[in-house]
Parts: structure tokens; C-alpha cells; sequence
């Protein structure tokens, strides 16, 4: 259950932030009921603190009556440093690498367990892609989420390691295989992934660099990666050292 606002004493915003935390990539759209269950709430306390939420923006009521996160919430959410200096560094080589391959262009970092989609410039409209800007999916089973993966913490491939799911019948949920590729990623700089996360699409990615350490992943999703990889990875390259060049230049902030 989401949050934990069912403590005695839980304060007015700890309820509300309750609310809130009830949605994740699994529950995007829930009812007031559901939402008072996964925050610990009585309805008719939820029902107070959802109108106010939806009155500032933070929760959107839809035509259906369930509830979803509010535009508002997301603006707010991209003022974080990490999230809106990355963004501004990296649109103009993303734009570049767009234009290179016109496929779907992807900027990510890890969060936890999950990988969290900064940017995203959307390709080849036949090529089926999951992600949107501000959505978070499993490490394992995307490029970028693979490579954010083999240069993350021991205790975080351990965790992800511990309960890997299938997504798709492609998608790798043997800690072994999965180990191996992420050996495999270290070696050779980048990650591939083919249908693991969504039939039809393919991805390849690297990672972006600043001051020595990996601070984000970029990645493209395309059909098929059987003739075209090398060049695919060598314009991913090329724009990671951009982006890092750029945040290096712009220093701390």
C-alpha cells in the first residue's frame, strides 16, 4: 500500500502527500475509493484532500471519475536541478541525434530501482514505445535502463537482480543472463535490448558521462537493430560526449 497515512497523528499534508504517493507506473489511474485504500484513508477524509489537490493542479479528475496526476504536479516535478539542468543541457544533441536517425530519442536517469524517462523526442510512429516524459520503467528490460543498471551501486543490481519480471516473452529474467550482459555493457559501452519491454521495438543505448561518473543514459528505439547497431551506437556517442562535454561547461547547479 502506497504511503502511510494511516499512522495516528499523520498530519494534514502527510495525508495529502499520501494521496499523491498512491499513484505509480502500475496505478496511473484510480478511483476515490482506491485512492483512500492505497493512501490508509477514510473516504470522506480523502475526498476533502482530493478536491483541494485537484483545485491546485496536483490530481485531475478524468470524464470517467477516476483521478490522475495533474499537470501542475508534473511542472513542479521538472523544476528539480538534476532533472531541469539535464534537460537544458542535453535538448539541443538530442535534437541533433533526432535528426540523425529520426528515431525515438530517449534521455533517462536512474531513480531507485527504476529508470525514469527526463526527455523524449518521439521517432518512427510504427515503432511502439511505452515511455513518456516522467514515466519510470524496470531497469532490465530497457536500453537506457541497462545501462544505468551496470554502472549503478552493487546493492541496487542486487536488489533488481532479486525480482526480475517478464514483460514480454523476450524479456531476460534470469539473474545470470542478466549479469552477463551487464558485464557485457561495461566492456563494450553500451546496451541493446530487443522487444524486452514492448513487442515490436528494439533499443540501443550509452551512457552519458560528467566529471568521471555516469550520471544519465541515452537511447533510441527502433525496429530491428540487425544492420544498423554500429551506427546507431557511434551517433549515440557522439551525442552522450556532447551532453557531457556541455554539463561539464556548465558546472554545478
Amino acid at each position: 500500500m502506497a504511503g502511510n497515512s494511516a499512522t495516528p497523528g499523520a498530519s494534514v499534508t502527510g495525508r495529502a502527500l499520501a494521496l499523491v504517493g498512491a499513484f505509480d507506473e502500475r496505478h496511473r489511474r484510480l478511483t476515490l475509493t482506491d485512492l483512500a485504500a492505497r493512501a490508509g484513508l477514510p473516504v470522506a477524509t480523502a475526498h476533502r484532500l482530493v478536491g483541494e489537490l485537484v483545485a491546485w493542479g496536483a490530481l485531475r479528475r478524468t470524464t470517467s471519475g477516476d483521478y490522475v496526476i495533474g499537470r501542475r504536479l508534473w511542472d513542479v516535478g521538472m523544476l528539480a536541478p538534476v532533472q531541469t539542468g539535464l534537460r537544458d543541457v542535453a535538448s539541443p544533441h538530442l535534437h541533433d541525434l533526432y535528426g540523425a536517425t529520426h528515431a525515438t530519442v530517449h534521455l533517462a536517469v536512474r531513480d531507485g530501482v527504476q529508470v525514469l524517462y527526463v526527455d523524449r523526442l518521439s521517432g518512427n510512429a510504427s515503432v511502439p514505445v511505452v515511455s513518456t516524459i516522467g514515466s519510470r520503467l524496470p531497469l532490465h528490460a530497457t536500453g537506457v535502463g541497462k545501462v544505468l543498471l551496470a554502472h549503478a551501486p552493487p546493492a541496487v543490481q542486487q536488489e533488481v537482480l532479486s525480482g526480475l519480471t517478464r514483460i514480454t516473452p523476450y524479456t531476460v529474467s534470469q539473474p545470470g543472463v542478466l549479469q552477463r550482459q551487464l558485464r557485457r555493457v561495461l566492456e563494450e559501452d553500451h546496451a541493446t535490448t530487443s522487444e524486452e519491454m514492448s513487442l515490436g521495438a528494439c533499443s540501443v543505448a550509452v551512457p552519458v558521462r560528467a566529471g568521471g561518473a555516469v550520471v544519465a543514459a541515452l537511447g533510441i528505439v527502433v525496429p530491428s537493430l540487425r544492420t544498423d547497431a554500429p551506427r546507431l551506437v557511434a551517433a549515440l556517442q557522439v551525442a552522450a560526449h556532447g551532453v557531457g562535454r556541455s554539463l561539464a561547461a556548465a558546472g554545478p547547479g
